[in-house]
């Protein structure tokens, strides 16, 4: 007798797909804030240092991480035949 099992991978419902797209929208939104709507007070309060900016770069850096993490090793399912 052949038992053959199939394998496939989890693809979009892969965690990690779904946390990277969570870190990088709002890193894309702190961006585009940090770019755009940083008042003059606002970067007096940090020191002069634009804390939205390099934060949501920093988490646009980690989604893609995530993504090419998820996307180099995927999660791989092995499907038992059903009797």
């Amino acid at each position: 007798m052949s038992e053959e099992t199939t394998r496939r991978t989890a693809g979009a419902f892969d965690i990690r797909y779904v946390i990277a797209g969570l870190i990088g929208v709002y890193g894309v939104i702190l961006v585009v804030y940090g770019l755009f709507a940083t008042e003059d007070a606002e970067l007096a309060r940090a020191d002069g240092f634009n804390v939205n900016l390099w934060c949501g770069i920093g988490m646009v850096v980690v989604a893609a991480a995530f993504a090419a993490w998820a996307r180099l090793r995927p999660v791989v399912i092995t499907q038992e035949p059903a009797e």
